[in-house]
């Protein structure tokens, strides 16, 4: 038997006397990596009944973008560009260009409407770094998302303009020990 917890609307008849504000939470290392640490936060938060999206700007390969989610647990919605490869190189052809585009504006969107609670912006960092998304661009939008709504950026080298935003900042270092 799978419990979930019921998590009231954002339009929800409860009055706060403080309303509860999201964070931007920024997840950075030297090495780009898949940041497990912040999925296995996504995955626990969507299991107890919040809806979460994930969208993954430089990966590519299965063709999935964002009119086709992968749907995980009844809460989580995983998006990628519509692509066949991986983005490793700021230098994209035009369809490969404008799908990234698409997931940024479907991404602005969404969020905008409130449909999350959570949002995780994976890579976002190299794809504002590779010059793909304008860093005014998310700055904007970190500035204008709805104040309930928690985000997530990961990546390498975060612009420091975005970690001045940042509520809080966790950067992942490798360990080498003998």
């Amino acid at each position: 038997m799978v419990a979930q917890l019921e998590t009231p609307s954002v339009n929800s008849s409860l009055n706060f006397q403080y309303p509860v504000e999201g964070l931007v939470q920024v997840f950075t290392s030297l090495h780009r990596n898949f940041f497990t640490t912040v999925m296995a936060q996504a995955l626990r938060i969507a299991g107890q009944g919040t809806p979460v999206l994930i969208v993954q700007f430089l990966k590519g390969g299965i063709h999935q973008g964002y009119n086709q989610p992968i749907r995980l647990a009844q809460k989580l919605d995983w998006i990628r560009c519509d692509l066949p490869r991986c983005i490793d190189t700021p230098h994209l052809d035009d369809t490969e260009s404008e799908s990234l585009q698409e997931l940024w504006q479907h991404t602005q969107k969404v969020v905008f409407e409130g449909k999350y609670s959570l949002v995780v912006l994976d890579e976002l960092s190299l794809a504002i770094n590779f010059g793909l998304v304008p860093e005014a661009e998310v700055l904007g939008f970190l500035a204008k998302r709805p104040r309930n709504v928690d985000i997530i950026l990961t990546g390498p080298e975060m612009p420091k303009s975005i970690l001045d935003v940042a509520d809080q900042i966790t950067e992942i270092r490798r360990t080498h020990r003998p």
